[in-house]
């Protein structure tokens, strides 16, 4: 087998995702008996891991906060009560007692749709 040059190998983990780095790692700890957790960080750092660090971070459950109800209370608080099954009492105490999670591990369609109708209302919302 031919050796191959240091940016052929970058080229080669550039390719890979966070997934399969992180098992490449652990299997060349694991043939040389060395501990790589110094070099981790300084990979990730100079985007060697770009691509695959975006596919880590990619989520599929997000949570809908309310952080203020905004001039439009009652408005805010007749969203609360669409996107929920929240009665009048409790949503209006979860208006009144921002910020607190309206949607809790939701789609990110569903979580994108709530935060909208939420700040269509006058509210400020965040999606974690």
């Amino acid at each position: 087998m031919a050796k191959l040059t240091k940016d052929e190998l970058l080229a080669q983990f550039e390719e890979m995702t966070l997934i399969e780095l992180a098992e490449f790692v652990s299997a060349f700890e694991e043939k040389f008996d060395v501990t790589a957790a110094a070099a981790a960080p300084v990979m990730i750092a100079g985007g060697v891991a770009g691509g695959a660090a975006e596919a880590v971070e990619e989520k599929d459950e997000f949570d809908v906060i309310l952080t203020g109800a905004g001039d439009k209370k009652i408005q805010v608080i007749k969203v609360v009560r669409e996107l929920t099954s929240l009665g009048l009492k409790e949503a209006k105490d979860l208006v009144d007692g921002t910020p607190k999670p309206v949607l809790e591990k939701a789609t990110k369609e569903a979580a994108d749709k709530a935060a909208e109708a939420l700040k269509a209302a006058g509210a400020s919302v965040e999606v974690k």
